[in-house]
């Protein structure tokens, strides 16, 4: 039992890497937040923090406050999971920051079981509301 463990523990450390290595494709100057769904050992979607298609590659305004329409990195990897011909039921998001409120609503009904994560958030009302849900939840701190 240990052994399983031990080799998800691994992975989960391993899909985060690779979300914050996703997180670089962020144009975003306060915070790059990289975000990769998984199911059965397969990366079914990602995302990562941005403008919508087709706006200016810019979420910060005069002011450096991010522009209200700038996407999270989780609804960014659930809008586009919902476009391909994958499901996100039974998933486990890996995200390199803890999700807001917003974004831990759109998890729980995209159906994603588990969220793994690295930093936390100012807030945890979206960590509290997903565990409300009984989804799983797990932060693992990098070395």
């Amino acid at each position: 039992m240990d052994d399983i463990k031990e080799k998800q523990d691994n992975l989960d450390y391993k899909y985060i890497q690779m979300a914050r290595i996703w997180a670089g494709n962020s144009y975003c100057k306060r915070r790059q937040v990289g975000a990769l769904i998984v199911k059965d050992r397969m990366i079914i979607s990602d995302g990562y923090n941005g403008t919508p298609s087709g706006f200016e590659n810019v979420c910060e305004d005069e002011n450096n406050v991010t522009k209200p329409y700038v996407l999270h990195a989780e609804a960014n990897a659930i809008t586009k999971v919902s476009k391909s011909n994958n499901s996100s039921l039974g998933a486990t998001l890996y995200v390199t920051a803890s999700p807001c409120m917003e974004c831990a609503k759109l998890i729980i009904q995209a159906g994603i079981v588990r969220v793994v994560f690295a930093d936390s958030y100012r807030l945890d009302d979206g960590i509290k509301l997903l565990e409300r849900a009984n989804i799983e939840v797990k932060q693992i701190k990098e070395l």
